[in-house]
């Protein structure tokens, strides 16, 4: 144990170490010091497991699961909303342009006020936490001093996170009372958080990442996504936004630029190695090829396209063609911060989509 302190689980523990393998490794061995970090994991059988196990009991330091429990790995949230948590499952009975204009800037516009945001944020990282997610990808809002506390909070609980002040300054698809009031403050801030993220005095191991947050097309002058994609250049940060999730914002990027979401991204250099697209859901096959090249990756987010797009993402279509894909909860889009129904919606929506709803055909 090289003297340092060290503690033991033994467990049935569960993962898939690659697409389309579930491994069972029965009585293994996982080794942990005082902060957590795990510094091995030892299969049943392996040279060194019966005399660390030894080791480990004689010293008062081994937890031993029951035969019914398992350990699983921490869930990875790729698409959150954070300051949505207050409106989770409420109103999705309304496009999503409405439900945006309607209730959710409304909502985002609260966290003006940073006591607000801090028992909001509190709130949803430690539930968050208690469902077993342990990185998550969040979308915060236009507010600076509040998508600070969300930093502070996801260190203080000690959860992987990856944090982007959202971006959005366009006058035509923002309120006036809930916007960036220039390109150039919403850049300039969006650097303000990836120095505060990378200085901070808590982030030495980096747990928390900053994000460039380009909300989505609607929301974003010309000008503001050419500056965002020369601070990805410029910062080698990752990149999250929203494309092509429902018909409206489709049609609203070609209608505007001639091109689809993706291409658009990718001019304004925000299709990168580092980036998530939210949704998806309209992606042609150009689209689908361009992603893969760019060694993007898209959050599947399969209640929210359900609710908004009326949709369903072409998940396996997706993995055969090399796309990365994760999941996504998008609180409150998706009205469930649990990946484990995340999951298992996702498996539904995609037999629905398979077998088709109209129980009148064969």
């Amino acid at each position: 144990m090289d003297g340092r302190r060290m503690f033991g689980i033994e467990a049935t523990i569960i993962d898939t170490p690659v697409l389309g393998e579930l491994r069972v490794r029965e009585q293994a061995l996982v080794i942990v010091d005082e902060s957590g970090t795990i510094h091995e994991v030892m299969e049943a059988g392996s040279p060194s497991h019966a005399v660390t196990r030894e080791e480990l009991i004689s010293r008062g330091v081994l937890t031993r699961f029951e035969s019914s429990r398992y350990l699983l790995p921490g869930f990875i949230d790729l698409h959150c909303h954070a300051p949505q948590w207050p409106q989770l499952g409420k109103a999705l009975d309304v496009p999503l342009e409405d439900w945006l204009n309607r209730y959710t800037f409304p909502l985002e516009a609260r966290y003006e006020d940073v006591r607000f945001a801090e028992s909001v944020y509190t709130s949803l990282v430690g539930s968050l936490v208690a469902n077993g997610t342990t990185t998550v990808m969040y979308f915060a809002t236009t507010h600076l001093d509040a998508t600070q506390r969300l930093v502070d909070i996801c260190l203080r609980y000690g959860q992987r996170a990856l944090i982007g002040k959202v971006a959005m300054d366009h006058r035509d698809g923002c309120p006036e009372f809930y916007r960036d009031p220039s390109a150039t403050v919403a850049i300039d801030q969006t650097l303000s958080l990836i120095e505060y993220v990378r200085e901070h005095s808590d982030n030495a191991a980096s747990m928390v990442l900053p994000v460039v947050t380009p909300r989505f097309l609607p929301s974003c002058t010309d000008d503001l996504l050419r500056g965002l994609g020369e601070v990805a250049a410029a910062t080698s940060c990752h990149v999250q936004t929203h494309a092509s999730e429902s018909d409206w914002a489709h049609q609203y990027g070609l209608s505007r630029f001639g091109r689809t979401d993706t291409a658009v991204y990718q001019d304004y250099g925000l299709l990168t190695s580092r980036t998530v697209l939210a949704h998806g859901n309209f992606i042609s096959d150009d689209d689908r090829d361009t992603i893969i090249a760019a060694g993007a990756s898209v959050a599947h987010c399969p209640l929210s396209n359900v609710f908004f797009s009326n949709a369903v993402f072409p998940t396996r279509e997706a993995l055969d063609s090399g796309m990365h894909v994760g999941l996504g909860t998008d609180v409150a889009g998706g009205p469930s911060p649990s990946m484990l129904r995340t999951a298992a919606n996702a498996v539904a929506v995609s037999r629905v989509r398979e077998d088709g709803v109209d129980a009148t055909v064969p």
